[in-house]
């Protein structure tokens, strides 16, 4: 592995680190607090840990092309974020519902999985 890659997986996880925070910290305040079921609540956390992901990624992680139209960039952020919204919920649902894993985690190993999946797609498909 070069050095180049070495350090981008590095800002890769301090981003999804930090991520994962937000996208924890606002789904147990939610299911907790205020009472919203576990799947909506993390349908809302993922969305905002998505923003932020989106914001760092563009502008830390990913060497992002330069000569892009931002909008279509974001598009395609999103669409794949949705991907791995879905992946996210299905993986959730799975453990919660079928194996009885409580949600936090659930909420742990899914992310775990959708983090590979995250960034794979991401360098595929934003880095130049």
């Amino acid at each position: 592995m070069n050095n180049k890659l070495f350090a981008q997986i590095i800002k890769f996880g301090f981003v999804g680190g930090t991520s994962f925070v937000i996208d924890a910290g606002i789904l147990f305040l939610l299911t907790e607090f205020c009472g919203i079921h576990y799947l909506l609540s993390g349908a809302i956390s993922f969305t905002a840990s998505v923003i932020y992901n989106y914001m760092l990624s563009i502008k830390w992680v990913f060497d992002a092309k330069k000569d892009v139209n931002k909008v279509q960039e974001l598009a395609v952020f999103i669409g794949l974020s949705v991907i791995g919204l879905g992946l996210n919920q299905l993986l959730m649902w799975l453990f919660v519902d079928i194996f009885h894993i409580y949600y936090m985690l659930s909420k742990i190993i899914a992310t775990a999985i959708v983090m590979v999946y995250n960034f794979v797609t991401r360098k595929l498909f934003i880095e130049k």
